[in-house]
């Protein structure tokens, strides 16, 4: 296996606005349920990519997981999948420029433990959603940290949100990230902000700046920076930074330099914000190669 990714398998309901939202009445809305969770859609990004990719999380024992389980494996991943509880949804509210709200409720995303080593050792790479940092994940995560070090592969963390460092504690987030050593750490500037990310000892830093040029900060002071292609029309910002690390990481693991694999994960992502909910369309005229 090349690639494992560790992290949340949700329902996303994402919800599109048709016109200005107005609080205590009905909102005429689109409305599409899609296959959500950081780690998962990384997963199913790397795997139209052609990377054998290995998911492992927690589901409930419910329809709507056997239903996103079987969603992975038509998506090309291979899924190694704890059921109990109910499954975790996201509801997405989508505004006119494309940027959203998530209202989460993990559920049994939250509550994955006691992962048999054989779901993480073997892989080439490892990624890590920092949403599991939180709950009963946490050992999961050291766990598959030992492993990939052990074992000589790539280890990358996902900072996640905002919110998440905030619930963490921006200290202690830092620290943890820190205490599994990766080897790449990505984030957006204000998570890099909050957070204090930039500077992680022995880590590479990728800093999402939107249309701005992604940081890439090196061990040794190394620094330089990438300029994202221009996108024409913003659909909706969700799974834009999931497409860009399973970009990112499919290049790394085809023996690209850190510059290359973030032009590739601008490359992904680009076509991801056209795109409704973390998905993407078969059909990409447009896509560079």
């Amino acid at each position: 296996m090349t690639l494992v990714c560790i992290g949340d398998l949700v329902e996303d309901v994402v919800v599109w606005p048709r016109e200005v939202v107005r609080q205590g009445t009905d909102n005429p809305a689109r409305v599409q349920r899609l296959r959500g969770g950081s780690a998962s859609n990384v997963a199913v990004f790397a795997s139209g990519l052609g990377t054998p990719v290995r998911f492992v999380g927690r589901v409930g024992d419910d329809p709507a997981g056997a239903a996103l389980v079987g969603q992975l494996v038509a998506a090309g991943v291979e899924p190694k999948v704890q059921q109990h509880g109910h499954t975790g949804t996201i509801v997405i509210l989508v505004d006119a420029a494309g940027e959203r709200t998530m209202f989460p409720d993990r559920a049994a995303a939250a509550e994955l433990a006691d992962v048999p080593d054989e779901w993480i050792s073997g892989a080439r790479a490892c990624h890590l959603s920092a949403y599991s940092l939180v709950g009963s994940s946490w050992p999961v995560l050291c766990r598959a940290a030992e492993i990939a070090h052990s074992e000589g592969a790539i280890l990358t963390v996902d900072a996640a949100s905002v919110a998440l460092i905030d619930q963490v504690g921006p200290k202690e987030f830092r620290a943890m990230v820190s205490a599994l050593r990766p080897t790449y750490v990505f984030a957006n500037r204000a998570e890099a902000d909050i957070g204090e990310l930039r500077d992680l000892t022995g880590t590479t830093v990728v800093v999402k700046n939107g249309v701005d040029p992604t940081e890439i900060h090196a061990p040794g002071d190394h620094f330089a920076t990438v300029r994202p292609p221009a996108v024409a029309a913003v659909r909706d910002t969700t799974g834009a930074g999931d497409a860009f690390a399973a970009g990112f990481l499919a290049a790394i693991l085809n023996t690209a330099d850190p510059i290359a694999a973030i032009g590739a994960g601008h490359s992904l992502a680009r076509r991801v914000l056209s795109e409704p909910g973390a998905t993407l369309s078969t059909d990409d005229p447009g896509a560079e190669t």
